[in-house]
């Protein structure tokens, strides 16, 4: 690097120390800049991390590079191809304008714990063969909990790989944006071409999609391409697809015709992972028994708990005080204490997962041994009885079954427990 510009270890020091909440570990595996033109060109290979370090990180890097050098000394950030002759060149775009995926949110980053096991499971499934085990695949869960993380991770496993590279991720207001657009700009057929060449559709947050009648005829048909073809669709929301308001019906069965995954709180232990993961993504080491306090403190979800941290990394460093119980016990005095976490239905899968001794994705699957369907009818019974879900709504977390299998499932368990009493009772008057 040149000696007009500070050396990109002093400048990453001076990102981390005035931006904890910015700074990520894998910058320091950047390569050093080059002066072009009065700025300090940073190539990043990863388009991830490109998106990420420009669109959020720029502006840092600069304010940084000015306390160094006591000067204007702008960072740019650009993909490999945009250094040509020490001139920055365009490059292109997709047809639609996919949001840009969070380099933090891979599969390496997230957590996995009893409340969203299933998941992720379904997701790697989705990643290792998209279109094919579970299409449409549905997330939902309250707000703050990774589906978002789900959902980026996905896009991100999907784009390094060959089998579905022209991955589409927006969220639904972006969907709703565009499509408005498209017809006052009357360029519809080309906002219909434009996502319905994607190889994986993802759509965060399809609850905007309510008292939306235009927006739904469309992404109806859009969905009705893209599943006629095998390709692969992934949907989140805040709530299951039948308790949406106004969500016409037929959107609604084909959003429960592959699988339904709900993702809930983490528990403490889950909670202190995340915390563990979320410290060092960030390149700094919090003890044990503080991460254990927050995790103890904090419970709503994930995104309270990382706001938890940075408040308490970024204070720790503005006040030079040290990282301990008492520093976090004065910093987060103002957050709620834990709350108790309802039964989801993949705890009853976990369970009966383990009991049985069979693997999570067979018993969520489409087989139909007898080794199988005896586990499968005791969760969807111990899912009518422990939670609050739908007969449809159960269906959907068991491989899309409709609510007439569940209605079975569930006679069936009554019967056998029926059956079960009376021999007990026979046997215990003969004894």
């Amino acid at each position: 690097m040149s000696e007009l510009a500070p050396s990109w270890e002093k400048l990453l020091l001076a990102v981390r120390s005035s931006h904890p909440d910015l700074y990520r570990s894998w910058f320091e595996g950047l390569a050093s800049g080059q002066l072009v033109n009065g700025e300090l060109r940073v190539v990043v290979a990863d388009p991830v991390q490109y998106e990420y370090l420009e669109t959020q990180c720029a502006s840092a890097f600069t304010r940084a590079a000015m306390e160094l050098t006591g000067r204007l000394l702008p960072v740019r950030f650009v993909p490999p191809a945009a250094l040509l002759d020490g001139s920055l060149v365009a490059h292109s775009r997709p047809p639609f304008p996919s949001s840009p995926l969070n380099p933090d949110y891979t599969f390496d980053q997230f957590v996995v714990g009893p409340s969203n096991r299933l998941a992720h499971a379904a997701c790697q499934a989705v990643c290792a063969q998209p279109g094919v085990p579970y299409n449409p695949l549905f997330i939902h869960g309250g707000s703050g909990l990774g589906k978002s993380h789900l959902l980026h991770a996905i896009g991100a496993s999907l784009r390094s790989s060959d089998v579905a590279p022209n991955v589409i991720y927006v969220s639904c207001e972006t969907f709703v944006n565009e499509f408005i657009r498209a017809i006052e700009t009357g360029t519809l057929a080309a906002f219909r071409d434009g996502i319905r060449c994607a190889d994986a559709l993802l759509i965060d947050d399809v609850q905007f999609l309510a008292n939306r009648e235009s927006s739904q005829e469309e992404l109806f048909h859009t969905f009705n391409v893209l599943h006629q073809s095998r390709r692969q669709i992934v949907l989140s929301a805040d709530a299951s697809p039948v308790e949406i308001p106004t969500l016409e019906d037929r959107l609604v069965s084909r959003f429960t015709w592959g699988l339904v995954a709900t993702v809930g709180r983490p528990d403490r232990e889950t909670r202190h992972a995340i915390l563990q993961k979320k410290a060092r993504l960030r390149g700094v080491e919090i003890p044990d028994e503080v991460l254990d306090f927050i995790a103890e403190q904090v419970s709503s979800n994930i995104r309270v708990l990382e706001g938890a941290l940075t408040k308490l990394v970024t204070e720790a460093n503005i006040g030079n005080k040290p990282l301990t119980v008492d520093t976090a016990r004065e910093v987060l005095g103002a957050y709620p204490g834990p709350a108790v976490r309802a039964l989801q239905v993949s705890d009853i899968l976990d369970a009966v997962s383990r009991h049985y001794g069979v693997r999570l994705p067979d018993l969520i699957g489409r087989r139909r041994s007898r080794s199988l369907s005896h586990p499968r009818q005791v969760g969807m019974y111990l899912a009518r009885k422990l939670t609050p879900l739908s007969l449809q709504e159960i269906g959907g977390y068991f491989g899309g079954r409709d609510h007439s299998t569940v209605l079975h499932a569930e006679r069936w368990a009554v019967d056998r427990r029926r059956h079960d009493r009376e021999q007990l009772s026979r046997f215990s008057f003969r004894k």
